[in-house]
């Protein structure tokens, strides 16, 4: 089973992660990596557990929701966690179409003040 392990540099250059990253994420223990000596390892389920994270910080969630979004799975299983997942899912759109709304106000008025100025210099 240790062809399926990947070491510490080797979880950093997969995922693109820096050594601080990665020691963050096993600090808040989003990951628990096998140990051998000073030595870490990282198996299939740290493996899958990383891809998600990084998934969900992708999509704008919060570290903790995403530590406790996996903490279900272990708990409850699948099916909690799946539910769990659409709800945070959900919130997140939310706060995303927010987020757009107000991007795009700004960007209209960012286009209108400098579309004024432009029209002052041409005049």
């Amino acid at each position: 089973m240790q062809e399926n392990r990947l070491s510490f540099k080797e979880m950093c250059a997969k995922f693109d992660v820096t050594p601080r990253t990665l020691r963050y994420y096993e600090y808040i223990e989003l990951l628990q990596p096998e140990r051998e000596g000073r030595a870490r390892y990282y198996g299939p389920r740290e493996v899958a557990r990383m891809t998600l994270i990084l998934r969900g910080r992708r999509f704008g969630f919060q570290l903790e929701d995403i530590r406790q979004w996996l903490l279900i799975y272990e708990k409850e299983g699948t099916e909690a966690q799946m539910r769990a997942w659409v709800a945070l899912a959900d919130r997140q759109l939310a706060e995303l179409d927010e987020q757009r709304r107000q991007l795009d106000r700004a960007m209209d008025e960012l286009r209108a003040l400098r579309d004024e100025t432009a029209a002052e210099l041409g005049g």
